[in-house]
């Protein structure tokens, strides 16, 4: 008698896989129909349990809304009820994909201006990847600005490559070109950017570093990826400048993600 092999829910098929370090991997899933989503929001994904039952976690979308297929970055926590699991599969497995995609960040929730900040850390540059590779955040902003911090040099790796493909994309190297800034920073590892990017924007170095003008509501707008820490302390520095929090409902100055931190 011929076993069938169990369809999982939601069932996207694996399609590639790369392993940037022993912490951190990317992977791409096929991509639904029927999904439609906008650059940067995330969705529900995950594997099955030892009980059978669904095991799903917020993952960003790193790749754009025009994507054919859909791109993942994800850290590697050895006891980790998820991830302790993905980082193990290859090409052909089954990954669940809820296709509900949400998420704060994205330019529908900001108002105008010249200047974009895109502020993470971690894999929380997975959201940025979406968007710097979409057209409509050339469209609404002169210039963008992204920042990633880790606590390595080997970290930022998949953020280098990104801002490196950019000039050569098909669809939006026209766009992107000479209007990306990039400033990677580590903080456990000594390179050529060394801090908190905290430390950097409240002290007038990223301004500094950029030519830029300090960071000000008027041109300025900024969405924040990272660690509950990043976020809270991000936010008490942009307000007190006069940003203020944005939703879809009532876009404003800054946006920032919280599904990913707690």
């Amino acid at each position: 008698m011929t076993v069938q092999t169990p369809v999982l829910p939601d069932a996207q098929t694996v399609t590639t896989i790369h392993h940037w370090t022993d912490r951190l991997f990317s992977f791409r899933l096929s991509r639904p129909q029927s999904l439609r989503f906008r650059s940067g929001e995330f969705v529900m994904i995950g594997l099955l349990g030892d009980n059978g039952k669904p095991l799903l976690r917020a993952y960003s979308i790193a790749s754009p809304s025009w994507d054919d297929s859909l791109e993942f970055y994800s850290i590697k926590v050895q006891d980790g009820p998820l991830t302790s699991r993905l980082q193990h599969i290859q090409p052909g497995d089954q990954v669940i994909l809820r296709p509900k995609p949400v998420g704060t960040l994205v330019v529908d929730a900001l108002l105008p201006g010249k200047r974009l900040y895109m502020i993470a850390t971690g894999t929380g540059v997975a959201p940025f990847a979406s968007l710097l590779r979409d057209p409509e955040v050339y469209e609404k902003f002169d210039e963008v600005v992204l920042t990633h911090t880790c606590r390595e040099v080997a970290d930022l790796a998949y953020g280098k490559q990104l801002i490196e493909s950019l000039d050569s994309d098909p669809l939006i190297g026209e766009f992107a070109k000479g209007r990306v800034k990039y400033v990677p920073t580590t903080t456990q590892e000594e390179s050529a950017n060394t801090g908190r990017i905290t430390d950097w924007i409240s002290s007038g170095k990223l301004a500094a570093h950029l030519g830029l003008p300090d960071l000000d509501p008027t041109d300025d707008r900024v969405m924040i990826c990272g660690s509950m820490g990043l976020n809270t302390d991000i936010k008490e520095i942009i307000e007190a400048k006069g940003f203020e929090e944005g939703a879809n409902s009532a876009p404003g100055h800054y946006v920032l993600e919280k599904a990913f931190v707690g």
